[in-house]
């Protein structure tokens, strides 16, 4: 386990592991492969034409519209021990995935701004033990990823423009201890929230595992409070009730009394080890006229653990003028992750699990019955195979790609892992049930390019 605990006391302990990076310079991540790109092979021999081979040829790749690359692929035993990212272009364009030991479904997918905390679009610091975003766009995270054959890493372009990405990825070569679990990270979006309904973070989660963390991107629509919300966490069997209930939206993510700086009687932005409130964007007048807040909280001396299923949701809820409690109806958009023995669907399958309404691009600008508007577009036909826990497999239809975009939104991401890549019988039921119930939206609200 050298290495894999986020400890410092570990570091001055010696081990077996053989270190390793892949980047532009260094493809495969070999030994003494790296700064090998030859002038007119390399995206920046024009650069370094006059200095020749070894001078910065190749130090980023370009992702053209529509194109998935693959960023590394890494085929033996091993951990990952930090990425680094600075990508050009619409980050929420840009959907990172990762799929462990062949895995035919990724266990992470997400845009890569979400994935980093910086879900507006927007350059947010954050400086947490996870996750840090450095000036002027340092994509930095740091959870140990362990892996037991392979580890496949690619970005997705769903933009119009090409985008150039710089990134890192340091790996250890090591033999994966049998109780370590993979990192799963999932990404959801809900705009609007029902009335009265809550907001679901995870579901499906079946098998051993813990929930280690959530980044929360919350569009405040009103001119009250609007972070009373209680967090649960329903464990093993729970149902009606949870066992871990938390007292307020604020006070999950480490602050107190709205956020509030009792001098200045402002949103107090703050970003600390494990939790913060790195971003808050305040009303210029004009287009952007609705405050918007980034939050983030990992467990990492406190993980969550479940040993047969997790449900994680959130309220959306606010004050009346009469100081009783308003639910209210925010865009919301979600990401969790975690570790247990059978893959839940929410981490593979993204927002399909929970909430019919995948992510996606732009679109032609229409209306839903409740009067909200959506954007939407025509998608690339996908079709996805994934097995069940029994062996069986089976070939999906295509899986529909699409966004809301409207720009009072919220988003949430969560952080967890699962400890085999698989995905239950249980959850193929629930994808069924989904996939189905999501055709029939297709063709009854008519929001479909």
């Amino acid at each position: 386990m050298i290495g894999m605990e986020l400890q410092n006391g570990s570091l001055c302990m010696l081990s077996d592991e053989t270190s390793r990076s892949i980047s532009p310079e260094n493809l495969t991540g070999e030994k003494g492969g790296g700064a090998r790109a030859k002038i007119g092979e390399g995206i920046a021999s024009d650069k370094a034409a006059k200095l020749g081979e070894g001078w910065k040829v190749n130090p980023f790749v370009r992702a053209e519209p529509g194109q998935t690359l693959v960023l590394a692929d890494i085929r033996e035993s091993g951990c990952i021990r930090q990425m680094w990212f600075t990508p050009t272009g619409d980050w929420r364009s840009l959907i990172l995935r990762i799929y462990w030991d062949n895995s035919p479904v990724p266990s992470v997918e997400c845009p890569i701004g979400d994935f980093f905390g910086c879900g507006w679009g927007k350059f947010c610091q954050i400086s947490s033990l996870a996750v840090c975003v450095n000036p002027g766009s340092g994509f930095n995270c740091y959870w140990p990823m362990p892996f037991r054959s392979r580890a496949l890493i690619t970005i997705e372009n769903r933009d119009d423009y090409p985008s150039n990405i710089y990134y890192q990825i340091n790996y250890s070569i090591m033999e994966t201890p049998e109780n370590a679990a993979y990192f799963h990270a999932q990404f959801r979006r809900v705009n609007p929230q029902p009335y009265k309904e809550v907001y679901t973070i995870a579901d499906g989660i079946t098998g051993k595992g813990h929930y280690v963390g959530t980044a929360l991107f919350w569009g405040a629509n009103t001119n009250l409070w609007w972070g009373e919300g209680e967090i649960k966490f329903y464990l093993d069997g729970d149902t009606e009730y949870p066992t871990i209930c938390g007292t307020g939206t604020e006070d999950y993510f480490g602050g107190s009394y709205d956020f509030m700086n009792r001098e200045t009687h402002e949103y107090q932005e703050f970003t600390t080890p494990y939790s913060g409130l790195p971003q808050v964007i305040r009303p210029r007048g004009g287009y952007e006229s609705q405050q918007r807040f980034s939050m983030y909280r990992w467990h990492i001396t406190d993980p969550i653990h479940f040993k047969e299923d997790l449900r994680v949701t959130i309220q959306a809820l606010g004050w009346r003028t009469d100081r009783g409690y308003l639910p209210l109806q925010p865009p919301l958009l979600s990401g969790t992750s975690r570790n247990r023995r059978n893959i839940c669907l929410p981490c593979r399958m993204r927002n399909i699990c929970g909430y019919t309404e995948p992510f996606a691009k732009n679109a032609p600008l229409t209306s839903c019955q409740r009067g909200v508007s959506l954007f939407s577009q025509s998608f690339r036909v996908i079709s996805t195979t994934v097995s069940s826990s029994s062996g069986r497999g089976k070939l999906w239809p295509p899986k529909v790609k699409k966004d809301l975009l409207g720009k009072a939104t919220a988003f949430q991401g969560t952080v967890t892992w699962i400890s085999e890549p698989s995905i239950s019988s249980r959850a193929f039921s629930i994808l069924s049930a989904l996939m189905s119930r999501a055709t029939a939206l297709m063709h009854s609200s008519k929001i479909w390019a």
